[in-house]
């Protein structure tokens, strides 16, 4: 332990201090500063353990599964002694350094001559989640802590020994470390375990990677994209990930990954070269190389030939340490050794063997090969042992071999060769002999083969093309070399330069093919070289020196940027228009190609407009015909019964016609875990429809097996909630799979969820799209409000991200309806998002449509503080005290007055002074068409979001799932897709009330919306109040136009002063090529562009969730 950790700063995985008796010095210990596994000290006699300066305990493995720092039996028991049989042990725990432990809990226990430990404040140590099980000793001789410590917390007594606080005693402005309680004493977000000063050099311990002093998200990337060459270059100031530090070059004995990683061992399919001096991890050609042991070496040490029992052990072999044998026992067994015979077939094991470093001895060989083709790839024979001391190849005694067919040996670097009593054997007269020897002292004796003149009678002589060293058999892919060219192993007379298929260029007498996109030319080469920058003219395009088949489309660049270009009238590729973020047709703002084209919009628009008269008088048909059949039926009814069983008590509210789509299992193909919680398990999958040749990007939430009745039946009150939403900013059911375990098929996003996009993304964020945001959000939330729909847990952790323009709200596993005969909804207990609620849900339960409004603003200041938590170190039990008395989020930085009044409005106690969600659309709206008058954001003109091939989740799905008939569920599901049978009946995704039955029910849906007075209101807003029709988005295209009045604001008229934000349908609005072409809320008549989809994990896993019980009585944790 000392000759390892003498000196030592920077533990890279576990720090395990047990054994230690009394009288070891420890001393050693002082230097480490930071363990990147877990600490143990266990079993330990000496009374102190100076970790003095360790400040961080990575916790990349933990101990027992969840501890990071574990204490635990430090105590030595007399047993000779009757009376304080404990002699010695651990007493005092010099950790008074340790500022954060990054995962995992802490364990101390069983310890009793341990102090202090139970003063800690663990939680300005360890994450929210963290187990801490802490017990101290019972020694009563234990020292308190100095007076100036706070709260009373210290490792040890005296002064120095204090717990530094670094968290807990943080202003709000601090997101996550500080060295003291005002906001100028916040650290950077990349400091771990406290700091010295607000800057990233100023950390005490890096949270990811430290980088010549300053900590960094990621070390600099090896490779940059170079827009002049269109080329990935070196970057002169890349470095490699090792630990948690950013190095110029990996230490000796480990290997670089193409990822710029240091490495002990290189993965599958990888393997090891040295290139300048530098040991790299490669993708092999082929397969990896792969040493085996051959016969005289390792377990076949006394084995004298190849049999069936040991051939296996040479599958995929390239390299044999050792010799090989082919005797007659190898095919006809051994009756003495109970050897079984060989299959001659797994001689074909051999072809993959490049170089045996013994020799090779073939004295029996197979009737149904006529050459030694097994071994035609063999390139080595090394001759390091002989047979008999001095042979290292022969071939003897095989009278149906015709030719030897090593067309791939090149050396055989010791001993002689013997090739006799071969009766047909021919062209082993050649003098390539001696080329293939590295010594003098060789020589090749042969013998009873095939006389010379018998192999010209039989021509079984060389191909013309092979030159006059000779060749190992017929053919012209058997020469040892060739009379003019080689192409692929195979001589011919000439290459391909100016005739011919495919084109090619002469290299040291080797025809090699042209690049694919090099044009072909008659009269002149097409290439003069290898590689697209070496073609004389480009088949498509030239994007610089290289010929390419498209000119690039949203390839990443630098700082993050899209790089898009279009080919000029030569076709040479030239960059766009800084401002063309779709890719551009030519120069200019005017050459910017919207996201869709307006052509096939107004033919769909013909089309469907036929379709939909035809459907509509078809339908007012049966309508009549359906009136005129009840009708006869009612009167019958009355006619033949003298009174009705029961009086009837409509409710006048419209059925439920929401579509439940029953899954088969069949159609379900699960690909991969992407997260679990209580209620079971999310799948990636497919959903490939029986009786179709389509796959369909899925999200498949599976039930655990042990689940409760109570759990089946929330997680089908789920679907029945989700199977009703349509809307383009509201995540859709696609199904639902009745098997043994409930199973929800729903949509899967690209881009995971909304906290996370904005935590990874924030320095490519700018105003537009956050309010952007904003105004998608709080559609989404006034669509679910018009179907008296309450969410009950709106944040931007369930806020999926489908492109970077385009959330959908999602989760609806606290949702509940509201129907027709109650105002609010209460809930009996439960996780629930305290955080995240308004007053009245924390202090009663009670939840209406004016409550998600406060949640509204949550979510508001979550993203303009790109992700902060709210109410960061305050214990959910206090948040309710603190809202009571006037507390609430403070402003976030780049908000003006304007936005965060609106965020106070929806904190305001009385639930009825809340705004509602269609007047939230209206002043987003407003404030997105003038985004930097509200939002001010540092360098908000140069910020462009990632583009959406690069999302990690379409890259692992690409690789681990053939995409051949994949498309996207809402591309699959549109209306015109002719899915279900005409007799079930059509989906609709507008019911605003359901069948009374539900009323009082567990469920609690069908309540009246305690706010549909006020939305009915015309002062509030300019609108005719029409029915949304079948074939017109509501999101996209607005209600029909009408007589409105001055009112609050007229947020769907259309106005020749100046289009509003909100689309309407409205044919006047002019198409400007200057238009933001990435929200599909901005586009006029558009539809938003269907993308792969990622799925969400569930909000109960959230760490901000708080256990109520229903007699408000059981205990907060």
């Amino acid at each position: 332990m000392v000759r390892m950790y003498s000196n030592c700063t920077v533990v890279l995985e576990n720090l395990e201090i047990t054994n230690v008796q009394e009288y070891h010095d420890l001393s050693f210990l002082r230097s480490i500063e930071e363990v990147g596994g877990y600490v143990l000290i266990g079993i330990n006699y000496v009374d102190v353990i100076p970790l003095e300066n360790l400040r961080l305990i990575r916790g990349h493995s933990l101990f027992d599964g969840k501890y990071g720092l574990a204490v635990v039996a430090n105590f030595h028991r007399n047993e000779s002694l009757e009376i304080n049989s404990i002699t010695s042990g651990l007493r005092e725990l010099r950790l008074r350094s340790l500022g954060e432990i990054l995962k995992g809990g802490v364990k101390i226990a069983h310890n009793p001559l341990l102090c202090n430990v139970e003063t800690i404040q663990w939680l300005d140590t360890v994450q929210d989640d963290s187990d801490v099980n802490v017990s101290g000793g019972t020694d009563p001789q234990c020292s308190r802590c100095d007076s100036g410590c706070f709260n009373g917390s210290c490792w040890a007594p005296g002064p120095e020994n204090c717990q530094t606080f670094t968290r807990l005693n943080c202003a709000e402005q601090c997101s996550r470390r500080c060295k003291g309680p005002k906001p100028i004493d916040c650290c950077s977000e990349h400091c771990a375990a406290g700091c010295t000063g607000p800057r990233p050099t100023d950390c005490l311990s890096c949270r990811d990677f430290q980088d010549n002093g300053m900590c960094k998200d990621a070390c600099p990337r090896l490779m940059l994209y170079d827009r002049n060459t269109h080329q990935l270059v070196p970057n002169p100031n890349g470095k490699y990930n090792f630990g948690a530090t950013c190095v110029k070059k990996c230490p000796y004995n480990f290997v670089v990954t193409d990822h710029g990683a240091c490495v002990r061992t290189c993965s599958s399919n990888m393997h090891e070269v040295e290139e300048n001096g530098i040991r790299k991890c490669k993708q092999c050609d082929g397969l990896c190389p792969k040493v085996c042991n051959g016969l005289g070496t390792g377990a076949l040490v006394n084995t004298i030939a190849v049999n069936a029992t040991n051939i296996d052990s040479f599958i995929n072999c390239t390299k044999i340490n050792g010799h090989i044998t082919i005797m007659k026992m190898t095919f006809q067994g051994d009756v003495f050794t109970n050897t079984p015979s060989m299959d001659p077939a797994k001689l074909d094991y051999f072809k993959t063997v490049k170089e045996i470093s013994g020799f090779l001895v073939i004295q029996n060989w197979s009737e149904h090969l006529n050459s030694l083709s097994p071994f035609e790839n063999l390139e080595i024979i090394r001759g390091r042992t002989k047979q008999h001391g001095t042979v290292s190849f022969a071939a003897l005694n095989i009278p149906h071999l015709d030719h030897l067919g090593l067309r791939s040996l090149k050396e055989i670097s010791d001993g002689d060769v013997v090739i006799k009593n071969n009766p047909r054997l021919c062209y082993v007269e050649g003098s390539y002999w001696p080329k293939l020897f590295r010594s003098v002292n060789q020589r090749i004796r042969t013998g009873n083969n095939a006389a010379m003149h018998s192999c010209e009678q039989q021509n079984s002589t060389c191909d013309s093309m092979c030159g006059e060293e000779g060749c190992w058999g017929p053919g012209p892919s058997m020469c040892i070399s060739c009379q003019h060219v080689s192409r692929r192993g195979r001589c011919v007379s000439h290459c391909n330069l100016l005739v011919g298929d495919p084109r090619e260029y002469m290299s040291e007498n080797v025809c090699l093919e042209c690049d694919p996109e090099c044009k072909i030319l008659n009269g002149m080469p097409s290439c003069h070289g290898p590689g697209a920058d070496q073609c004389t003219e480009c088949a498509h395009f030239k994007d610089g020196t290289h010929c390419v088949a498209q000119c690039a489309q949203g390839v990443q660049g630098l700082n993050n940027r899209l790089v898009w270009t279009y080919p000029d009238k030569n076709g040479q590729c030239q960059p766009c228009h800084a401002n063309c973020t779709q890719g551009c047709s030519g120069p200019g703002l005017e050459g910017c190609e919207p996201k869709g084209s307006h052509m096939p919009v107004v033919a769909a628009g013909i089309v469907g407009g036929m379709l939909l008269s035809m459907v509509l008088l078809l339908f007012i048909f049966i309508i009549f015909r359906r009136r005129h059949i009840r009708r006869k039926r009612t009167l019958r009814r009355l006619l033949q019964e003298r009174e009705l069983v029961e009086p009837l008590t409509p409710s006048g509210e419209a059925p439920n016609q929401a579509l439940l789509r029953i899954l088969k299992e069949t159609e379900l193909k699960k690909i991969k875990v992407l997260g679990s919680g209580a209620f079971g398990t999310v799948f990636k999958g497919l959903w490939i429809p029986e009786g179709e040749d389509v796959k369909i990007p899925v999200a498949i939430k599976v039930l655990r097996e042990v689940a409760s009745p109570k759990a089946n039946k929330e997680i089908l009150d789920e679907a029945y909630v989700m199977a009703g939403v349509d809307h383009p900013h509201v995540c859709r059911l696609l199904g639902i799979c009745l098997t043994s375990n409930v199973q929800l098929i729903t949509q899967i996003m690209a881009f995971g969820c909304l906290l996370d996009y904005v935590r990874e993304n924030k320095d490519n964020i700018g105003s537009q799209t956050l309010l952007n945001w904003c105004v998608q959000i709080a559609k989404g939330m006034n669509y679910l409000e018009e179907r008296h729909l309450v969410h009950r847990d709106l944040a931007a952790r369930n806020v999926l991200v489908k492109t970077p323009n385009h959330v959908k709200i999602t989760d609806f596993g606290l949702a509940r309806l509201l129907g027709a005969d109650e105002k609010e909804y209460h809930a009996d207990g439960g996780k629930v998002p305290i955080k995240w609620m308004a007053l009245e849900s924390i202090s009663h339960w009670t939840y209406t449509h004016q409550s998600d409004v406060w949640s509204y603003g949550v979510t508001v200041w979550e993203l303009m503080t790109f992700g902060s938590k709210p109410y960061d170190g305050i214990p959910a039990r206090e948040i309710a005290d603190i809202l009571e008395k006037g507390e609430r989020l403070p402003q976030p930085s780049i908000c003006t007055i304007d936005v965060y009044m609106i965020m106070v409005k929806c904190w305001m106690i009385d639930a009825d002074s809340r705004p509602h969600f269609y007047e939230l659309v209206a002043e987003f709206s407003k404030m997105a068409r003038d985004p930097s008058r509200y939002l001010v954001i540092q360098g908000d003109d140069h910020m462009y979001q990632p583009s959406p091939t690069d999302s990690k989740f379409c890259m692992s799905w690409i690789s681990t799932e053939d995409m051949d008939g994949v498309v996207d569920a809402e591309e699959y599901l549109l209306p015109n897709k002719q899915f279900f049978n005409q007799s079930q009946p059509p989906p609709t995704p507008q019911y605003h009330n359901a069948a009374d039955n539900y009323t009082n029910g567990v469920m609690l849906r069908y309540i009246t919306d305690p706010t549909l007075k006020d939305l009915m209101l015309p002062e509030y807003i300019n609108q005719d109040v029409t029915t949304t029709s079948n074939t017109i988005n509501p999101n996209y295209e607005g209600p029909a136009r009408g007589q409105t009045e001055n009112g609050y604001i007229d947020t769907y008229s259309c106005k020749p002063d100046g289009p509003e934000y909100l689309n309407t349908s409205c044919a006047t609005l002019p198409r400007s090529p200057c238009a933001n072409l990435d929200n599909p809320d901005y586009q006029h008549n558009f539809l938003p562009s269907s993308t792969t989809d990622v799925p969400f994990l569930p909000a109960t896993e959230n760490l901000h969730y708080l256990g109520l019980s229903t007699a408000m009585q059981s205990h907060v944790c």
